[in-house]
């Protein structure tokens, strides 16, 4: 039997820094092939660009061709292909500034790529369950879903799966860049593995969940390819406002040209407008800038989530987690620890503490989370040690009973069997009435004051007789309930979700801090709590790990599953946390407003720089014919030509300085909606406004110093 060998470490990680440098020859590459037109015209501002590109290029020529026409105009050549170089420029670098984005997701698909191999694995020869433990070598790619495979120490695991037996360490650094080794067993939320990674002790019999292609890994590697990213809703409709801005400003200069020859001809003096300066002026009052950058912003944001170890399917999901207004969490493991322990048994009256715990150990001899194998540590820890007769049938919990436990079979002919169950109080006690019992009024005040106590009871049940609660501690995670308020401050309701009764709920949220919180919630409740929420016109985001979360998470808006999460989960998710830490649901809100402030305060910016190119271009062009006009001539430049110069060359600069901030966004501060709006007007309104002034004022001094103008 051979394994790969290849560590882990040597393995690349897909959330690994990678070095920008190394993008750089890719991404300049890019800037030249997306010179297409069919690449182009996609982006309608930057095509306007790129048309005004090749107009000024066939100027030059004509220029070329006929030089004393092109000088009695006022014109030179030189000044023509300055013109057609700084168009070009401000094209490619718009380019360059996509393809860099695009480039960061492609080599996380490259190295999630690196991880694919075909590896050894063991085949059961027989179905499972089987006596016949015959295990025959095959191939990851022979391997097809329902196969049951042996993965051992030091095994690759194969495909994804689930444990069906074992516990072990398993080294997910491949998949998720986290180091430390975390536990998969049979039962519960941490039996998925994934293929591709690999075990570090003990064993595993996986039953194979789907087929090769299929695989996680193979959907996160087409995830992250920057090429399948959609527009979404709010880029669609920021385009749409460029493209209206660019008409207009394009009707208006259109205009310039007769109106030109008009005022040449009336005052009898001056020359016209050359074609190459209403070209130059187009391009610089147009919103270049944010549509330059417009598709690297999108781009990018997919990237940063998946250097948060989230992949998002759509760009279309990112954006959405800047405009929830509504958070569902889970309880357990999102605003508590999640690893609720027995702490007590509270006998009812009449029975006494050993029967109790002797029913419970009973109940939970099959349940493998982590609170069935708490009571069964506190049972033995009472003395009480026992296991399930010959012929017992374990009863599996479900979200629909709320209830496992064990029917043990009848003592002796004639006598009916024993039903041992274990669950949430009131499912218990209903079990209880349904079989003719009474629930004694002490359970249900035990009961309750388990639950104002913030812990979770569980009534134990012994045919139609109740024979008491267990409880179980679970604590909320430090600095929770100062994270609710800063998503409050944003203007997000958090809503917990839990399977708890409403006293234990309560008692929880109020320590939280949390909202609103749904008590003894089926899939069904969620469903229907966010279709509620949804038919209110709000936004609302959930996560999930396990198979009854997927009906709400495919309706949620932002549906985050966790990679350790059931395959129906991740499939019904738009979103899939890879470090299964239900707490980044906060970080994913965070980096999709993240994402709507960068594209709106670049958007600002660019608004903002088309006022002082104005002041720079239209006193320049029209000083001949109007000496007047040059009371407009704030910046005090050196001539007309370098004025036009000087703005067409920022306007392509601006561009590249601004590529570092669209790749990795404005920083998102938890404050009101106008407090955000006048510090957006403050930095990139005011800073708008300024930048170019000073900015086109030095390349004017530049053009002069080297002799250029």
């Amino acid at each position: 039997m051979q394994t790969p060998s290849a560590t882990p470490s040597s393995l690349p990680s897909p959330t690994r820094s990678l070095m920008d440098t190394a993008l750089l020859a890719p991404a300049l590459r890019g800037a030249f092939t997306k010179l297409k037109p069919s690449v182009q015209w996609r982006n309608p501002v930057m095509f306007v660009v790129y048309v005004g590109s090749i107009m000024t290029t066939l100027l030059w020529a004509q220029a070329l061709a006929a030089p004393a026409a092109a000088l009695a105009s006022g014109i030179s050549p030189r000044f023509i292909l300055a013109v057609a170089l700084g168009l070009w420029f401000t094209v490619l670098f718009a380019n360059f500034a996509e393809a860099l984005a695009e480039g960061r997701s492609k080599a996380q698909a490259a190295s999630l790529k690196g991880l694919r191999k075909d590896t050894w694995a063991k085949k059961l020869k027989s179905g499972w369950p089987s006596a016949d433990r015959s295990w025959l070598p095959a191939q990851a790619s022979d391997l097809r879903r329902g196969d049951v495979v042996l993965v051992d120490t030091g095994d690759v695991i194969p495909l994804d799966g689930e444990v069906l037996d074992g516990v072990a360490s398993v080294d997910e650094s491949a998949i998720t860049g986290e180091s430390a080794p975390v536990v998969r067993e049979s039962g519960g939320d941490f039996s998925a593995v994934t293929g591709g990674t690999r075990v570090l002790s003990d064993w595993l019999i996986v039953r194979i969940a789907v087929n090769p292609g299929e695989s996680f890994l193979d959907r996160m590697i087409s995830m992250v390819e920057a090429a399948r990213r959609q527009k979404t809703p709010n880029e669609i409709a920021l385009t749409i406002l460029l493209v209206a801005l660019t008409i207009v400003f394009l009707v208006v200069t259109a205009t310039l040209l007769p109106f030109s020859l008009f005022s040449v001809q009336a005052a009898g003096a001056g020359s016209a407008v050359p074609l190459t300066s209403l070209i130059a002026l187009l391009v610089c009052l147009i919103p270049t800038t944010i549509g330059g950058l417009l598709s690297a912003v999108g781009v990018a944001g997919m990237s940063r989530m998946m250097q948060a170890n989230v992949i998002a399917t759509s760009g279309r999901a990112v954006e959405a987690a800047g405009d929830v207004d509504v958070l569902l969490l889970d309880k357990t493991g999102t605003i508590t620890h999640g690893n609720r322990q027995a702490s007590a048994f509270m006998p009812a009256p009449g029975c006494d503490s050993a029967l109790l715990a002797r029913a419970a150990l009973l109940a939970s001899l099959s349940d493998e989370t982590p609170e069935g194998r708490s009571i069964v540590t506190l049972a033995n820890q009472a003395g009480v040690r026992t296991e399930a007769p010959e012929g017992a049938v374990s009863v599996p919990f479900t979200a629909q009973t709320r209830m496992s436990g064990i029917d043990l079979p009848a003592p002796s002919a004639g006598a009916a069997a024993t039903t041992v169950r274990k669950g949430a109080v009131q499912a218990v006690c209903r079990h209880v009435e349904a079989l003719g019992g009474q629930v004694p009024a002490a359970v249900r005040e035990a009961a309750d004051d388990v639950a104002r106590r913030g812990s979770t009871p569980l009534a134990v049940a012994e045919g139609a007789r109740v024979l008491g609660i267990v409880e179980l501690k679970d604590v909320v995670k430090a600095g929770i309930r100062e994270r609710f308020a800063e998503l409050r401050r944003m203007g997000i309701q958090t809503v917990m979700i839990t399977g708890d009764n409403r006293l234990t709920a309560a008692a929880i949220a109020a320590e939280a801090g949390v909202d609103d919180f749904l008590a003894e919630a089926t899939p069904e409740d969620k469903l229907a709590r966010i279709r509620k929420y949804q038919s209110e016109g709000h936004l609302v985001a959930m996560t999930g790990d396990g198979t009854n979360d997927a009906p709400a998470l495919a309706q949620a808006d932002v549906a985050v599953a966790m990679g350790s999460g059931t395959q129906a989960a991740k499939e019904a998710a738009n979103m899939v946390d890879l470090d299964s830490n239900p707490t980044k649901l906060l970080e994913v809100v965070e980096t999709g407003k993240a994402l709507l402030m960068t594209r709106g305060s670049l958007t600002t910016f660019s608004i903002a720089n088309d006022v002082a190119k104005y002041f720079a271009i239209v006193p320049a062009m029209f000083a001949a014919t109007y000496p007047q006009l040059d009371a407009l001539n704030l910046m005090r430049l050196a001539s007309p030509s370098s004025a036009i110069l000087s703005a067409v060359i920022f306007n392509a600069l601006i561009i590249v300085f601004l590529i570092p901030l669209a790749l990795k966004g404005v920083r998102y501060r938890p404050v009101g909606a106008a407090a955000l709006l006048r510090r957006n007007l403050a930095i990139y309104g005011l800073g708008g406004l300024v930048v170019p002034f000073i900015g086109i004022k030095l390349i004017d001094l530049l053009l002069v110093a080297v002799g250029l103008t």
